[in-house]
Formats: structure tokens, C-alpha cells, sequence
């Protein structure tokens, strides 16, 4: 009987460990590595496209603004002091764009590398005189990209060394992509005659752009490099009088500007009035200016358009 019973118990038994489910594996911890890379934060959204051209596949950039925001006029949100005190790099353009900066930097308190994607450009003079550290519009001119570039990729390379040769890699690769951007805007300029290379715009953005493409600025709505300013009647006036003057074909608005002033030039003037540059922001990714390069490739062709027509 005893014998019996023994051996209903290793059956039993045996059943057991037979059904018993395969344990889960345990879940394995990401790796050091990866945990340890730098949070990367830009401004702007044009600033994060350029800044992950860079940063490749190793890391990820994410964007202060919501698209379509205007910098000069933003007044942080309390999410936007969270984000900047999460992350460990956040790339600005500087010379001055982002006045709300340093009241933001305060709040987030802590510490982390800043990188101005502009150090080492000479800025042109505001012409209204109010914006002492000069015009903070370098990017509308691809060849001044490039030392944003160079200050991005020493940046990474500062703060994740073992990363340096990705970044030094991706960066030749992007400022060679710049370079055929800057000889495709040539190739389209050279189709306007150059009388006709004449610019008015919402405010005082375009300055680089003109200076390298051989455009002349008749002026702007807003004599100022920042939108923030309200011009005069004696300004709209001293416009208006430019443009008959000149003859300039166009007046190009950028995305967010005021079309109510541009209306009442070009009713003065007979100027047609061409809207939505993308200037200070990305589009959508389904829009027309989702990248930085394909922002000035769509900004140009609608420049030369407004300029030839």
C-alpha cells in the first residue's frame, strides 16, 4: 500500500512540473550608454531640423516653439520652463532673437550647455537703431548655416565625445547639402532681371539673403529686425513713397504678419502682395516648408515668382 501511494505521489508530482508555465525572461535595462546621451533641446523649429542633420540617428532633437510661432513676440508657457529643465544641451540661435531667453533659463534653474548657433558671425546693423545686438536673421542666408553648423557639431562632440566622429561626419554631409542649396538659389535669382531684384516685407528679415543674392531692400513695414514693433503713419508713408519710387514688384509677407498694413501699401501702391514666407518656423510635415532646406527652396521660388511676374 505504502508502495502504492509513493508512486501516485511522483506521478502527481511530476504532472506539476510538467504544466508549470516557462518563467518570463527578465526584462533587460536599457543600456548605460544610451541613458547617458544628452537631451537635446532647440528654440526653433528650423534650429532642431539643422541641429538633427548633425545628430544623426544617435540622438534625438526636440523643438521649444510650436510651429508657426513668431520668437520675437513669445512669451514662455510654464511647460516650455519644464522642457528647458529636462534637457542637458539646448541650441538657440542668439545675437539676440530670443529675448524671453534669460527670464527662462532663470526659471529652469539648473545647468546645462547652451549652444548660439550664430557665435563668430558679425551682424548687420538694425536700421530702426533699437536692436543693439544687430540683425539676428543669419539662417535666410544658407552660407552663414554652415558655422551654425560647425558650433552645433563642436557642441555634441563637447558634451558626447564618443559620438564626435557621427557628428563630424553628418555635419560634412549637411554643410554639403548647404553649399548645392546656395547654388540653386544663384541659378534662381539669375533668372530675375536685375531690376527687378527688389524686396519689401513684413519687417527687416531678409537682409542677409539680399546681401548675398544681389537683391536690393526698398524697405519693410516694420523697419525693424524684430516684428514686435508697430510702425508709424510717417513709416507707412515713407514706404509707400519708396515703392513708387522704385518700382518694386512685390511685397512678400512672411507667415503670421499682419495682412491688413500689406493690404493698404499695396492699395497704395498697385504692389501684389505675396503671403506665407516660412522665415522664423518650419511648416507642418505635410506643408510646404517642413525641412530648413526645403523652407528657403520654397521661400525662394516664391520670391522669384513675385519678382518676375
Amino acid at each position: 500500500m505504502r508502495k502504492y501511494f509513493s508512486s501516485i505521489l511522483l506521478i502527481l508530482l511530476t504532472s506539476c512540473v510538467l504544466a508549470s508555465p516557462t518563467p518570463s525572461p527578465i526584462p533587460t535595462q536599457p543600456q548605460a550608454q544610451t541613458s547617458a546621451l544628452p537631451r537635446l533641446l532647440a528654440v526653433e523649429s528650423f534650429l532642431a531640423d539643422i541641429a538633427q542633420n548633425i545628430a544623426g540617428d544617435r540622438l534625438m532633437v526636440e523643438t521649444l516653439l510650436p510651429l508657426g510661432v513668431d520668437p520675437h513676440a513669445y512669451q514662455p508657457t510654464p511647460r516650455d520652463v519644464a522642457k528647458v529643465a529636462d534637457c542637458s544641451v539646448l541650441i538657440v540661435n542668439g545675437a539676440g532673437f530670443e529675448t524671453f531667453l534669460e527670464p527662462l533659463l532663470a526659471n529652469a534653474g539648473g545647468e546645462r550647455l547652451v549652444i548660439t548657433a550664430s557665435a563668430g558671425l558679425t551682424p548687420r546693423p538694425d536700421p530702426s537703431g533699437e536692436h543693439h545686438e544687430g540683425d539676428p536673421h543669419f539662417w535666410l542666408d544658407p552660407n552663414s548655416v554652415i558655422q551654425y553648423v560647425e558650433n552645433i557639431r563642436a557642441g555634441l562632440s563637447q558634451v558626447d565625445p564618443d559620438g564626435a566622429s557621427v557628428y563630424a561626419a553628418n555635419a560634412a554631409a549637411y554643410i554639403e547639402q548647404l553649399k548645392a542649396l546656395d547654388q540653386w538659389i544663384t541659378q534662381q535669382v539669375a533668372t530675375i532681371q536685375p531690376e527687378r531684384r527688389m524686396l519689401v516685407t513684413n519687417h527687416e528679415s531678409l537682409g542677409y539673403f539680399a546681401d548675398r543674392y544681389g537683391f536690393t531692400v526698398v524697405g519693410a513695414i516694420i523697419p525693424s529686425v524684430s516684428s514686435g514693433a508697430s510702425p508709424t503713419a510717417q513709416q507707412m508713408a515713407d514706404l509707400i513713397e519708396q515703392i513708387k519710387a522704385t518700382g518694386a514688384p512685390a511685397l512678400f509677407l512672411e507667415t503670421g504678419a499682419n495682412p491688413q498694413l500689406a493690404q493698404q501699401v499695396a492699395d497704395e501702391t498697385g504692389v501684389k502682395v505675396v503671403a506665407d514666407l516660412y522665415t522664423h518656423s518650419l511648416s507642418a510635415p505635410d506643408g510646404p516648408a517642413p525641412t530648413y532646406i526645403e523652407m528657403m527652396k520654397y521661400n525662394v521660388s516664391q520670391i522669384v515668382a513675385g519678382c518676375r511676374s
